[in-house]
């Protein structure tokens, strides 16, 4: 699953990454650590408006959710993450695969990695250091505010090495795949195929973090966050690679 991200660039670089620009640039914030719990912004292309780049809450609120307190929906409905598996089906998603997919902008992610029953954060980028794009589905909601939720599908070898728990990752779409998931003539097969097949070619790093990010009442979002941390329990390097 994939419920910490980061996103520590400027806003031109991730505008010329997605060759788009942000609808309003005034509210971007860098972060290096994003908690899904927080329900604080990510930043989408949405693809019925997708020649700019929104804020949206992550955590997806469904049409039928809206005229509920959303707070208290978000908080007892997880969906900041939806399976690709079930999309199709789940009553949180089925609304949105054919009309409201989005790409959302990173440049890492934390997963746990456990060891002997302790788990410890690992911080996931790509060897470059560059932006990428998660698939993800987004709605629209009565204020004109967005909300959002990050595809997951089964890990491939070297993230099943990282989340060898649960074996899930983030649907990082290959650079090739983005404008093809935003595209409004694609029908369930072809977006099944493009979950299936459409993960990214880039080589990923993932290294160890502090487990201070387990704990509670301190601000993560610091450099702090991505700093490697040597466990020599797991590896003195840090990695498992």
């Amino acid at each position: 699953m994939c419920y910490t991200t980061t996103l520590d660039k400027k806003y031109d670089e991730v505008e010329a990454r997605i060759r788009r620009k942000f609808a309003n640039p005034e509210v971007y914030e860098p972060y290096y650590y994003q908690s899904a719990f927080t329900h604080h912004n990510l930043y989408i292309v949405p693809q019925q408006e997708n020649d700019k780049i929104v804020p949206a809450i992550w955590g997806l609120v469904p049409s039928w959710a809206m005229s509920r307190d959303i707070n208290s929906f978000l908080k007892k409905n997880y969906t900041n993450n939806a399976r690709s598996e079930s999309i199709f089906e789940k009553r949180s998603f089925k609304e949105f695969p054919l009309t409201n997919r989005c790409l959302i902008a990173a440049s890492g992610f934390f997963e746990p990695h456990h060891h002997k029953g302790v788990a410890y954060p690992y911080f996931c980028h790509y060897k470059n250091d560059g932006i990428f794009f998660f698939a993800g589905l987004y709605s629209e909601m009565d204020n004109g505010l967005y909300s959002t939720t990050i595809l997951t599908v089964e890990a491939n070898d070297f993230f099943a090495e990282v989340h060898n728990k649960k074996r899930r990752m983030p649907l990082v779409l290959d650079k090739d795949f983005e404008e093809e998931w935003l595209q409004p003539d694609l029908q369930e097969p072809h977006v099944k195929e493009l979950m299936k097949s459409g993960f990214t070619n880039k080589e990923f790093e993932a290294y160890s973090v502090t487990r201070d990010m387990y704990k509670k009442g301190i601000d993560h979002n610091t450099p702090r966050a991505i700093e490697r941390v040597n466990y020599p329990e797991i590896n003195e390097q840090g990695t498992l690679f």
